[in-house]
């Protein structure tokens, strides 16, 4: 009986299909089943989207380190100006408007020093005018009555409110001053408006005043003296990076376009981020215009010094655009559909690689001067090198129409057959010289890029390597001379006792 029990509490049900084979057919879940199994779904998708996002985070700071102190810097200054708030003697100080200390260090804490300097300069000058004018304003209102009083307020708020926005319109305004104008509207709106139920109008725009100026000057001595990161710096380094970047662009496109026979394993060939570093240049303009605005407000650090001239490397990014448009023609002739003849690329293709080989020397050799601030004695035999290259490049396309000529006519019946060679001639002909045009435009636009760098060594007032080694050997040659010097003092001496 124990034994017919047991077969009889496992219950199957099977389905015969039409193959003759049975299936077994399981229960459907039940609710608190279905529930429990997409809870579990929700929460192993939940937990590995969080590892994948501390991963990404992780990744970050690995890379960039700086953004992790950064981070500590910011906290640690509002910490530090959270204990006007706390402690309440300084709090007595400064009232409830302890608030905007810690608003302030929120608003102006950026990642460069110049940048820091900037808004905090802007956020200072922009609420210390807002007030004094408020201030004005609540005098001459409450001067003229209560009935008076209201319409100066909001009419002044109006007037001010509207120019101060229209002049973020003004590129030079945007450009410096725009979050000071932010500023101005909102701190002149909130204390005049405050003014007409406030009696005490010039205490709460003194405290404020102060409190925001002790916020920005924490801000600055925090990002200046606990590891700074200065936008000049930044901007120098993105410049000479960036050379390099186009000169490798420009060595890749020109290796990939003349490989006409397979010649190069793909081990060898250029990658793509080596290869597209051109974009690289093209999409850094707004980077260095803003860095180079906030480098102004820098004081003199490491190599550079107050009046250092950032203007300079804005030109001298738009010179490396202006050859980088080139290079990007350069790639797409690579993917065209209209490509020249093995025979026409292997006429050119010595010449073509010399080029690129002379132009990439030259503009490397320029990121070295700008990286090193140090003039460098053989820009000038490059730049020759560079031009001569040129020149030979040029001759050779002149002889190329010899070269593609068509046969000469034996028979008249045979015309169509010349225009018909003529035109293949003229179609493989265009690719490549379209391809060698864009070298030497290419050429013309880098001499163009080491002109507005030796502005930038003229204007910095970059050493060259002769008067380092001068100024090396300096010490030296005064020591020769001090021996000199009293060896003679000492032959006089024993003359004299002689």
């Amino acid at each position: 009986m124990a034994h017919q029990e047991k077969e009889t509490i496992g219950v199957e049900w099977r389905i015969t299909l039409g193959d003759g084979s049975s299936k077994i057919l399981v229960p459907d879940a039940g609710p608190v089943s279905r529930i429990w199994i997409a809870l579990k779904g929700l929460i192993a998708g939940l937990v590995l989207k969080v590892w994948k996002f501390l991963k990404r985070a992780w990744d970050i700071g690995v890379d960039d380190p700086r953004k992790v102190i950064h981070c500590l810097k910011v906290g640690m200054a509002l910490t530090v100006v959270s204990l006007f708030y706390y402690m309440r003697p300084l709090y007595k100080g400064v009232g409830g408007n302890a608030m905007w200390a810690i608003m302030t260090v929120v608003v102006v804490f950026e990642n460069t020093v110049g940048a820091t300097i900037c808004k905090s300069l802007n956020r200072v000058f922009g609420t210390t005018l807002a007030g004094f004018l408020a201030f004005g304003v609540h005098w001459v209102a409450s001067q003229s009555g209560q009935e008076f009083e209201p319409l100066i307020t909001g009419a002044s708020v109006f007037l001010l409110a509207s120019t101060a926005t229209f002049s973020r319109f003004i590129p030079s305004v945007k450009a410096r001053f725009d979050y000071g104008a932010m500023i101005f509207i909102l701190t002149f709106s909130l204390v005049t408006v405050s003014g007409y139920r406030v009696d005490k109008l010039f205490d709460m725009a003194h405290q404020r005043i102060s409190t925001i100026i002790i916020g920005t000057s924490l801000c600055i001595l925090v990002t200046m003296f606990i590891c700074p990161i200065w936008a000049g710096e930044e901007l120098h380094i993105l410049i000479s990076r960036n050379m390099d970047k186009l000169a490798n662009s420009l060595d890749g496109c020109v290796d990939e376009h003349f490989n006409y026979n397979g010649e190069l394993k793909d081990s060898d060939k250029q990658p793509d981020k080596k290869l597209l570093g051109y974009k690289c240049v093209l999409s850094s303009k707004a980077t260095e215009e803003s860095m180079a605005k906030f480098a102004r407000c820098e004081p003199a650090h490491g190599r550079f010094n107050f009046k250092h001239p950032w203007q300079q490397y804005l030109k001298i990014g738009a010179s490396m655009r202006s050859c980088a448009y080139c290079v990007e023609a350069l790639n797409r002739c690579i993917d065209s559909e209209n490509q020249a003849s093995e025979f026409t690329k292997k006429h050119l293709s010595n010449i073509c690689l010399k080029v690129s080989s002379n132009s990439s020397s030259v503009i490397k050799e320029v990121a070295k001067t700008i990286k090193t601030m140090k003039r460098s004695p053989s820009i000038d035999f490059l730049v020759k090198e560079m031009r001569s290259t040129v020149q030979d490049l040029q001759n050779d396309l002149n002889f190329l129409p010899k070269l593609l000529s068509p046969p000469e006519v034996l028979h008249p019946e045979s015309k169509e057959t010349e225009e018909t060679t003529s035109t293949t001639h003229l179609l493989e002909v265009i690719p490549v010289v379209t391809f060698a045009s864009l070298m030497i435009e290419i050429s013309s636009r880098i001499q163009a890029i080491v002109e507005t760098v030796e502005e930038l060594a003229e204007l910095a007032e970059f050493k060259g390597e002769v008067q380092e080694k001068d100024k090396q050997n300096q010490p030296n040659t005064n020591r020769i001379v001090a021996s000199q010097l009293n060896d003679d003092q000492q032959t006089m001496k024993a003359l004299e006792r002689v």
